[in-house]
């Protein structure tokens, strides 16, 4: 299978025309198109006819080529299929994976998790960025996010050669940080940032170390809000023996957030006012734990170097025990960054 993509853009372009937004003002006119493919030179999917040899599947999203190539286009607003290239349920078989799949990752990137998760992508599958537009702030950042998904963007006018079953030479090299620590301040983004670091995976285990909100209205609302940001496909894990939970974890983790699980652990052990001691030891295995996880974990954390000095005792006593796990924490992590009013510094 040849796909020739003379246009990569949505359905306005980018930059859109008339548009001045900072995303828009950066790049010039015509930069990218809007989504054109032709298959093979005879096919332009996924609107033109099928010559012969050709069949649509997936709800005429799926192309499968004479040669047994098969392709999925997947534009904003769509629903992973249920049926794959082989037109059967994937909730009932096992189905035929995709070879290259042109996905609009801007919106809901979470589905290129589903597809993975449904055995209709896997790392042998050429994931394309398709639909771009000024949903995101720059090229820079869009390679970003797509080099922590797996996918990639192409220039308008490349054409791609898929060879059934076989990886892609145009596969992005290199792999995730398996440990990353994500800091910010109080409603920085931090959150979202790491969330967005997995969004892809098709299994994630969030865990939450905070109370769940009852009888705190307000509270109840914030921990809502971030349940329903997240994909729906991911576990939920509510505990604060992180410990335990790295060391028995078998996929990819997010731990939100170590300020509020060592809140709880400051609970735990009376030692607002009390001994420390026992604080300190949680914090070393938690570290030790961090050290040898399993699988790919990303945690978010308070940067607390930047306010006033706490007022009282207690209150410096957890600003620097936090202060320490953070530190100690990045020295174990292939990557760390701060986030700033949504925008990510890496450090």
């Amino acid at each position: 299978m040849k796909v020739l993509l003379s246009g990569t853009a949505g359905g306005a372009g980018w930059p859109e025309p008339g548009c001045r937004c900072a995303s828009c003002a950066g790049l010039p006119s015509g930069h990218r198109r809007a989504l054109e493919v032709i298959v093979d030179g005879v096919v332009r999917f996924p609107h033109g006819d099928l010559p012969r040899g050709y069949r649509a599947c997936a709800g005429g999203l799926g192309l499968v080529c004479p040669d047994g190539s098969r392709l999925l286009h997947l534009p904003a607003g769509r629903t992973v299929p249920t049926d794959g290239p082989a037109g059967h349920d994937t909730a009932r078989h096992d189905p035929a994976r995709y070879d290259i799949v042109l996905i609009d990752l801007l919106d809901r990137p979470e589905r290129l998790g589903d597809l993975r998760r449904a055995g209709l992508a896997d790392d042998r599958t050429l994931v394309v960025a398709v639909g771009l537009d000024h949903r995101v702030r720059s090229e820079e950042e869009l390679a970003r996010r797509l080099l922590l998904w797996g996918a990639l963007a192409v220039p308008d006018g490349t054409e791609l050669e898929i060879q059934p079953g076989q990886r892609s030479p145009a596969l992005p090299e290199g792999r995730a940080p398996w440990r990353a620590l994500v800091l910010g301040g109080s409603r920085s983004g931090k959150s979202a940032e790491a969330e967005l670091r997995l969004a892809a995976e098709p299994y994630v285990t969030y865990v939450a170390t905070g109370p769940g909100g009852a009888g705190d209205g307000e509270w109840a609302a914030r921990v809502r809000a971030h349940r329903e940001r997240r994909p729906a496909h991911w576990a939920t894990a509510e505990t604060t023996d992180l410990v335990s939970a790295i060391r028995d974890a078998s996929t990819p983790m997010l731990i939100d957030g170590l300020g509020t699980w060592l809140a709880a652990v400051f609970d735990e052990h009376g030692a607002w006012e009390g001994d420390r001691a026992p604080v300190g030891e949680r914090c070393d295995a938690l570290v030790a734990a961090w050290r040898q996880a399993p699988v790919r974990i990303v945690a978010v954390s308070d940067e607390v170097g930047m306010g006033v000095v706490p007022a009282t005792a207690s209150g410096r006593a957890f600003r620097d025990a936090l202060g320490r796990l953070n530190e100690r924490l990045a020295a174990e992590s292939e990557y760390v960054a701060l986030v700033v009013a949504g925008r990510l510094l890496e450090l």
